[in-house]
């Protein structure tokens, strides 16, 4: 029986090579990036199926939109596929929308990221659409896993921090600024 991210649980420890620009574009950089490097702070990391494809593109821009937002909430963006870092730079150079990204895409090339966080699909090399908030103590506290074909919703992601970082109890359809529960 295979182990994997489970929510209420410590997040699967992983260092893997990245392909990171910097925010203001001019330095491209391949690095190795490591959960432990980031406790305490919120982590937001999500999978997307391959590189020079039709639906990541959208949700890889819309989350580097929203930068700013993730960053208001101590929280770090890190994007995952099983392609490799010259991949990832090559398909943002080429890219229009992705010629700005200012957070790191991480290289599964080993489909070990994507196997211990449960979203391999085996058959394929590719992972499913999976995304998981991973708290300052290293524990997985949401996550959701979308089929290939599903884009994800960037402000459903951000009011889940929120409704997280309350620390309290949240009430369906909660945003920030509504009341909890006592």
């Amino acid at each position: 029986m295979s182990t994997f991210a489970r929510v209420g649980q410590p997040a699967p420890a992983f260092t893997v090579k990245a392909y990171d620009r910097t925010k203001d574009g001019t330095d491209e950089q391949f690095r190795p990036i490591s959960l432990h490097d980031l406790k305490g702070k919120w982590v937001c990391l999500f999978f997307y199926p391959l590189d020079f494809t039709f639906v990541c593109p959208t949700e890889i821009v819309a989350f580097n939109k929203a930068l700013g937002e993730f960053e208001d909430r101590d929280c770090v963006l890190l994007t995952a596929s099983t392609d490799s870092v010259f991949s990832h730079k090559g398909w943002c150079d080429s890219h229009a929308d992705l010629k700005n990204l200012k957070y790191p895409m991480l290289a599964d090339t080993a489909h070990s990221l994507s196997r211990s966080f449960g979203v391999l699909k085996e058959e394929d090399g590719i992972a499913y659409r999976g995304i998981f908030l991973i708290d300052p103590q290293g524990i997985v506290r949401w996550s959701a896993v979308h089929d290939l074909s599903v884009g994800r919703n960037v402000e459903e992601v951000l009011r889940v921090i929120d409704a997280l970082q309350t620390d309290k109890l949240c009430p369906c359809n909660w945003s920030k600024g509504d009341k909890t529960l006592n």
